[in-house]
């Protein structure tokens, strides 16, 4: 990094920069590549734990811009490769164990889950699964109760101070931060002149919301998300294209028109 970037990409992973039945992020490289060369910083910010995130960030070379990761209940660190504390996490999983087995049996966390079921239920290689289940502060899961058992579940975890987010899979537990939450105090520490969010899923909706611009990548998968705040006045948009095609060509087109462009940010 030389100096402040006077942008700064926060993206989304599943469905968003990685392809959500690939998780490749090829097609987006031209337009990862175009950031770099214009000092505009990209910061994942993704529900996959730190290792995941951290071989990710490898991959496309931006180790020396941190990372938000477990939906936004933690950072990590620039060249960093994993959060060693797991304080939260354990925390996390006592609380749940408090709640009465008729309403705990219908969620079933990753803890509950051998690696090779993590790994068929969200497609990755086994290896990576065990990088899916090595948390520090937030528990993934799946819910098979009705509603009004999830109602009830939810406020017994509020109660001692659990949140849940909604991704486009899974259900995710933790102690309250989120992905906007980071990008704000992110954007307080590099001070950029603007900030794009792009994300597909519930779980992104406030860190599209919270960015100067916010980009909503179609996910032909998942029911589409409602208008959001500031939609209507252009601040959100979204992509033509699902995944790292939709994330290319919409920062590309960023990039090359005003207020984005380079020229143009003073």
């Amino acid at each position: 990094m030389s100096g402040k970037p006077h942008t700064l990409v926060f993206s989304d992973l599943d469905g968003t920069l990685l392809d959500h039945q690939s998780y490749e992020w090829y097609a987006a490289a031209p337009a990862i590549d175009a950031l770099k060369s214009i000092n505009a910083g990209l910061i994942l910010a993704s529900s996959k734990t730190a290792p995941e995130v951290a071989t990710v960030r490898a991959e496309l070379k931006i180790e020396h811009w941190p990372a938000i990761v477990e939906n936004g209940a933690g950072v990590l660190a620039s060249h960093s490769d994993d959060c060693k504390e797991v304080s939260q996490y354990r925390s996390l999983l006592s609380s749940l164990q408090k709640i009465s087995p008729s309403l705990r049996r219908h969620f079933t966390g990753f803890d509950d889950m051998p690696v090779k079921k993590v790994a068929d239920i969200t497609d990755l290689s086994v290896k990576n699964a065990a990088l899916a289940k090595q948390r520090a502060f937030s528990e993934p899961g799946i819910w098979t109760g009705n509603n009004a058992e999830k109602e009830i579940f939810l406020k017994l975890l509020r109660e001692e101070g659990i949140h849940a987010q909604q991704g486009g899979r899974f259900l995710t537990l933790s102690y309250g931060a989120n992905k906007a939450d980071q990008l704000l105090m992110l954007a307080k520490q590099f001070e950029p002149c603007r900030t794009i969010a792009l994300g597909d899923a519930p779980n992104d909706i406030a860190m599209l919301e919270a960015a100067d611009i916010g980009v909503i990548v179609a996910n032909p998968d998942a029911p589409p998300l409602p208008m959001l705040d500031g939609e209507a006045e252009g601040r959100i948009i979204r992509t033509k294209d699902a995944g790292p095609n939709g994330w290319n060509a919409t920062i590309l087109d960023l990039i090359a028109n005003p207020p984005f462009n380079e020229n143009t940010i003073h």
